[in-house]
């Protein structure tokens, strides 16, 4: 029987990060970053974590060669011989490809991972303000992440704002200014609300409406201009300046990650015992399930960073608290009525 999970990360950045589009854009920078189609509000995008995580959950196993495009050569640590790339939990959590052959032929078949890791989007953005820096969000996103607001207004002025503090003087956000229309309170999930990150910004937030968020964001990012230097004479290249956009420190963000362990057969070897086959300590735990390599994958990242500029500070993002988990069956259960049966 297949298992279906679904956890939500709370993630703040400890440095930029810039993941970009790809070549140059017509625009106030040369480099920008990805966006929303629809609301131009920059995102991480899954791709991005989900490569990362498996890199560094690979570096952390022991077995580089499980991050590569074919597995055919992943090695047995403990053995020091070519393994089963299924027998690998790297291998099995985010997919591979085994080549068999058949005689003179050589068939490819391909696994797919059994977690899902969806896009990373912004959930409470600093700004500069007058009363310090304060962090912007909206009711539908807090509220779509699984945070509590009370006393928000059902229906507001564009241009009115409310707060988690008490004030009644109008309120910059960066060079835009704004009315207060009165105080909330937000509350995070369990998880979450003990951690010391989250209680720092609580009494700082600021909710706009959600037209003006993507305005306030696209004003306030972190923009810094580079220059290529001549290695020969270490000076800088003549028109070789350039700027670049990057989603700015202490930025919070959610993102969604999907189990769907359709095979059930995680290999159970030393890895759930919290070793490697070499018989080396997991920095992060054992791992006795797929989203256990993908947590350990996703820490790393605070250490090691994910997306460009990274040699000059950037990309590292931390993990705040433990994700809220979700299991599907458990979840229709609760809403099944009384006397009718899932079918399996």
């Amino acid at each position: 029987m297949a298992t279906y999970k679904r956890q939500r990360y709370l993630l703040m950045t400890t440095d930029p990060v810039h993941i970009g589009t790809g070549g140059y854009r017509l625009g106030r920078v040369d480099n920008s970053i990805v966006r929303e189609p629809g609301t131009r509000v920059p995102k991480i995008p899954g791709t991005s974590l989900h490569g990362a995580a498996r890199s560094y959950a690979a570096q952390l196993y022991e077995t580089p060669k499980a991050a590569g495009q074919s597995q055919n050569k992943v090695q047995d640590p403990g053995q020091n011989k070519v393994q089963d790339p299924g027998q690998n939990p790297v291998c099995y959590t985010f997919g591979y490809l085994r080549k068999d052959k058949s005689g003179d032929e050589e068939k490819t078949t391909a696994y797919s991972g059994v977690v899902n890791v969806f896009d990373a989007h912004v959930l409470l953005f600093p700004v500069h303000s007058l009363a310090g820096p304060v962090w912007v969000s909206t009711v539908e996103r807090l509220r779509e992440a699984g945070f509590k607001v009370e006393n928000a207004p059902d229906n507001r002025d564009t241009g009115t704002v409310c707060v988690t503090w008490q004030r009644n003087d109008p309120l910059n956000l960066g060079w835009l200014m704004v009315k207060v229309g009165g105080q909330v309170n937000v509350e995070a999930p369990d998880p979450w609300k003990d951690e010391k990150r989250w209680q720092t910004i609580q009494q700082h937030i600021v909710l706009v409406h959600e037209s003006l968020f993507s305005q306030v964001v696209n004003s306030n990012l972190e923009v810094r201009t580079s220059v290529s230097i001549n290695p020969q004479t270490g000076a800088a290249e003549e028109g070789a300046l350039f700027t670049y956009e990057a989603i700015p420190r202490a930025t919070f963000l959610t993102a969604e990650v999907v189990l769907d362990d359709y095979r059930q057969k995680f290999p159970q070897n030393k890895c759930s015992s919290g070793q490697t086959d070499k018989g080396n300590p997991l920095p992060c735990g054992a791992w006795n399930g797929p989203l256990d390599v993908l947590k350990a994958g996703l820490r790393m990242i605070e250490w090691l960073g994910v997306g460009g500029m990274g040699t000059r500070g950037f990309g590292r993002i931390a993990i705040v608290g433990e994700p809220v988990e979700e299991d599907l069956r458990a979840k229709q259960d609760s809403h099944q009525p009384q006397g009718e049966e899932v079918s399996q």
